[in-house]
């Protein structure tokens, strides 16, 4: 087999299954492993995948820290209709807490209560959005501003739950690993986040289908932490498999 067949079915091999051990590839293609560690450098070189820990991965797992305006601009489709489908478990005279994120927004945007809601929330644009809406009690958490999500972080945020008891957590992630759990972007928001869920009944993530198989900087939480994922119709048959083996609710926003 020429290198750029190897190269080929390397590829057509991640298409499918999104992930590959060295191992596996030196048994299918009949190469050495020498021979199957150049292909992926060059591959990687390539930016056409990603090597990690004797396995090659199709998409590059780590997430930089992006503006959540630069955020709010991709998936638009696909968060909408997961702010659409989140707003309705929100039950009468609930109270919840509402993390960070562009998809926590089209959360809020969808919010139309027919009853009294309290909401405490991280966000200053979800605050914002709320604050429309007279029939929703807004808890602003205080603490240093995160530039780049337009949330607060910090031991302030973290005091006022300590008190506190919640029906639902809605949380955004920068990343879903099934190995290594849920995560964000910046250590001080996955500190938050863990206090919310110790303060919640039930955590629900909110996450466009892009999320899964990605891996921020800051652990939130184990995937066994969280009750309920929504995400969009482009979750993959083998991640949806994946959640179901660890009994997570999945729902799917059409």
């Amino acid at each position: 087999m020429t290198k750029e067949s190897r190269h080929n079915t390397i590829m057509e091999l991640l298409m499918k299954h999104g992930s590959i051990q060295v191992s596996d590839l030196v048994n299918l293609l009949n190469v050495s492993s020498v021979t199957i560690r150049k292909d992926l450098t060059e591959l990687e070189k390539q930016d056409k995948l990603y090597r990690s820990h004797g396995k090659a991965i199709l998409i590059n797992p780590y997430i930089n820290n992006r503006a959540v305006s630069e955020k709010e601009k991709l998936a638009t489709e696909e968060k909408r209709a997961i702010g659409r489908v989140a707003a309705q478990l929100i039950n009468t005279d609930d109270s919840i807490i509402i993390a960070s994120g562009s998809t926590v927004h089209a959360l809020a945007r969808s919010i139309v209560p027919l009853h009294r809601l309290t909401v405490v929330s991280a966000s200053l644009p979800v605050s914002e959005i709320l604050s429309q809406n007279e029939s929703v009690d807004i808890i602003q958490l205080g603490g240093m501003l995160r530039h780049s999500s337009l949330s607060v972080v910090g031991q302030y945020s973290k005091s006022i739950l300590e008190d506190c008891s919640f029906s639902k957590l809605y949380m955004g992630v920068d990343g879903i690993d099934f190995e290594y759990g849920i995560t964000t972007t910046d250590l001080r928001e996955a500190e938050l986040n863990q206090k919310m869920m110790q303060a919640a009944q039930k955590t629900i993530v909110l996450a466009d289908s892009s999320k899964f198989g990605r891996r921020g900087f800051a652990k939130i939480a184990n995937m066994e932490d969280v009750d309920i994922i929504i995400t969009d119709a482009g979750v993959s048959p083998k991640d949806i498999m994946a959640l179901e083996e660890r009994g997570i609710d999945l729902i799917i926003a059409k």
